[in-house]
Order: C-alpha cells, then sequence, then structure tokens
C-alpha cells in the first residue's frame, strides 16, 4: 500500500470518526470538555497525519509495500481488546498494555515497550482526567484517586 493510498484511508476514516463523535453528548454535565473531546480530537490528529502522507509523496508514482494482513490484523484485534477491557482494567493499565502489544508488533523491545507503556498509560491519564477533566476509569487502580 502506498502512502499516499495510507493517508487517503486516514482522512476518510478521520471523518468517520468525527462525524460519529460530533453527536457524543453527556445526559449532564459533569466535565467541561464533554465526551466529544477526545474522538475529535483524535480524528483531527489522524486528519493531519493522513494529510502529511498524502502531500509528502504526491509526486511519488511507485508502488508501496504489500500489507502485511497478519499484522494489520491483529492489531485490530488488540484495538477491540483496548476497548472490551478498558472499563474493566481501567484507562492506566489498560492503554499500558495496548501500548506494549501494538510497540511490539511494529518490532520494540519488551523492556523499552513496558516502560513507554506504562508512561503512556499514566501521562494520558493526568492529561485527560486530572487537566482536562474527562473521567476515566481506573478500574484495580481505584484506590489511587
Amino acid at each position: 500500500m502506498s502512502d499516499r493510498t495510507l493517508g487517503f484511508c486516514a482522512l476518510i476514516f478521520a471523518g468517520l470518526m468525527a462525524w460519529f463523535g460530533h453527536d457524543l453528548q453527556a445526559p449532564f454535565s459533569y466535565e467541561p470538555v464533554g465526551p466529544r473531546a477526545f474522538p475529535m480530537l483524535i480524528a483531527l490528529i489522524i486528519a493531519l497525519c493522513g494529510i502529511w502522507l498524502m502531500a509528502k509523496h504526491w509526486h511519488d508514482r511507485r508502488k508501496g509495500e504489500p500489507i502485511d494482513w497478519p499484522r494489520l490484523l491483529l492489531m485490530v484485534v488488540y484495538i477491540f481488546g483496548y476497548a472490551l477491557l478498558f472499563e474493566t482494567l481501567g484507562f492506566i493499565i489498560a492503554t499500558a498494555i495496548v501500548t506494549v502489544l501494538i510497540g511490539r508488533l511494529f518490532g520494540g523491545g519488551w523492556g523499552k515497550m513496558i516502560i513507554g507503556g506504562v508512561v503512556m498509560g499514566v501521562l494520558f491519564f493526568l492529561l485527560f482526567d486530572r487537566a482536562l477533566d474527562v473521567v476515566l476509569p481506573l478500574g484495580p487502580l481505584e484506590f489511587l484517586s
């Protein structure tokens, strides 16, 4: 798949995320940002990356590398697992686990991925839960609140 094709697919995906995320509303206002902030922010980041991929290789006519379907499908399974276990394990643990697993798919070492996963889970939790006041589940780490 060429970078242009991937960029185009990213734009379509970002558009769908924005479309579905735009109508998210809480039944009562319990946080200043609201539930639509996260999907809209992620959609914006994905769209910018898609535009960058398309612009970077706009004149490149070479065909991209073939798609590594097993790795791609495994990543989709990881993301679905993340969505299913998000409430039970809590944001920090679920994010750390999915970060480690996806990092390993791309050749990262266990040590670096574990450190990166834990740091990413904690920092994103602090950003969203504490700084942006978006309530996130803690799961087994509920005693920290």
